[in-house]
This record gives C-alpha cells, sequence and structure tokens, in this order.
C-alpha cells in the first residue's frame, strides 16, 4: 500500500526537498504553509489549537488515513535578551508555539488516530543540532524548543513502540534554506563555516534524503533515534 504523508513547513527548504523527493518515491504526499497556496494546505500555526486543526483537515483531504507525519516546521527568529519584557515574551511564546507547540498537538493527534485505527504510524521530527549544543545569545526559545522536540520524539517511541507507532527525530546544523542563509549572513558565514569540518553547510535534499529514509526506510527498531546532519559541527 503506498503510504500516505503530511509534510508541514513545505514552501519552502527541507520541506520542499521532503515534499519533491517523497513523490519520486512514490508517497501520497501533503504538504503544509502557513497559508493555502497551490497544492499546499494551510494553516497558521503560530495559532493555539493551529496544529490539531491542520490534522483534521489534512486528514479529511487523505480520505482518513495518514501513515506518516513530518513536523518540519519552524521558525528562527531572534528573541534578544534586552527586549522589553513584553516583546521578549511574546518571542518566546511564538517560537515554542510553531518549534514545539504545534507538533505536539499534530504528534497527539497523530497518535490518538493511529491507536483508534490501529494502523500504526510513522512520525519524523524535525529538530535541531542547537537542540543538543545550544545556539546563539539571542535564540534561547529555539534551542529550548529544539531540545523539547527531541525529548518528545524519545517519549513517543517508548510509550507506543508496541502499538506499531515509530517516532524519530533528524537534527540539522546549517541548511541551506531561507532561515540559515539569512542567519549566515548576519553572523559572518566563513566564521560560522570555519566551525564545520565538512566545510559547507548542508543542502536541503541531504535532510530531506534523511527524512524519508526514516519515514520509509528504517527499521522498527531504530524508534527513538535523532539523526544528525551537521557536518561534524557537532558529533555526539
Amino acid at each position: 500500500m503506498i503510504p500516505n504523508m503530511l509534510v508541514t513547513g513545505a514552501s519552502r527548504g527541507i520541506g520542499a526537498a521532503t515534499l519533491r523527493l517523497a513523490r519520486e518515491d512514490q508517497a501520497n504526499v501533503l504538504g503544509h504553509a502557513s497559508r493555502a497556496h497551490g497544492m499546499l494546505i494551510g494553516a497558521d500555526l503560530a495559532l493555539p489549537g493551529g496544529g490539531r486543526r491542520l490534522w483534521r483537515e489534512a486528514l479529511a483531504a487523505m480520505n482518513g488515513r495518514i501513515d506518516i507525519l513530518v513536523n518540519n516546521a519552524g521558525v528562527f527568529e531572534a528573541n534578544n535578551i534586552d527586549s522589553d519584557d513584553a516583546d521578549w515574551d511574546a518571542g518566546w511564546e511564538r517560537g515554542l508555539r510553531i518549534n514545539l507547540t504545534a507538533a505536539a498537538e499534530l504528534c497527539r493527534e497523530a497518535i490518538q488516530h493511529w491507536l483508534a485505527t490501529g494502523t500504526g504510524g510513522r512520525i519524523i521530527n524535525v529538530a535541531s543540532r542547537a537542540g543538543h549544543r545550544g545556539d546563539s545569545p539571542a535564540h534561547w526559545h529555539y534551542a529550548a524548543a529544539k531540545a523539547g522536540l527531541i525529548g518528545m520524539t524519545k517519549t513517543i517511541a517508548r510509550a507506543y513502540a508496541r502499538d506499531g507507532i515509530y517516532a524519530f527525530a533528524v537534527a540539522p546544523g546549517f541548511t541551506m534554506t531561507g532561515m540559515a542563509e539569512d542567519y549566515l549572513a548576519s553572523r559572518g558565514g566563513e566564521k560560522l563555516l570555519a566551525d564545520i569540518p565538512l566545510g559547507r553547510v548542508a543542502d536541503a535534499d541531504e535532510v530531506a534524503n534523511a527524512i524519508l529514509y526514516l519515514a520509509l526506510f528504517a527499521p522498527a527498531s531504530m524508534t527513538g533515534a535523532t539523526l544528525d546532519i551537521n557536518g561534524a559541527s557537532y558529533v555526539r
């Protein structure tokens, strides 16, 4: 049976590459963006319950069956420590809402659906190197959210493996997407590249191939694993 896959944050970068390569692998794949356009389903994950609403709309669009959930949507926005309190609080809440809470809502919906149907399924959460090693002083919230995503993935794997529900994470370092390119330019690209033994950042297809391996081919015994894709800039 050809699997049905939902990929969030599919308008560019890793999500768009995952969408394209999944279709080449003959998966039935539905992509998400913050606003609907073309063949992408729209949902604002910054809003409370956004992940829940997305799952239910996507499930209806895929005739009641989603086998694979790829939580890729995210933002990488500075939240400086010297911002005023209201701005700092808002930045923290927005970062965690999009990067972690919406993914948790989607995971919860998926797990409840798979438990009810008895079909099992796979979750792939796109975390970050920052979830292991931290990030810049302006990105506490980003690192915290990505660490939370890795912890959530491990918890799901341990809790539901016997039900045929498997959870994996990928943890990219810098990847050539719009978010990373802007950050590299602002921080001095050559200095940051010097911290990557490979000598370059990953491209989106490299990360997408890892996602699809976990989604379509990885053995069940790998559940709970996090794949690092960072050019040896952080090794565990």
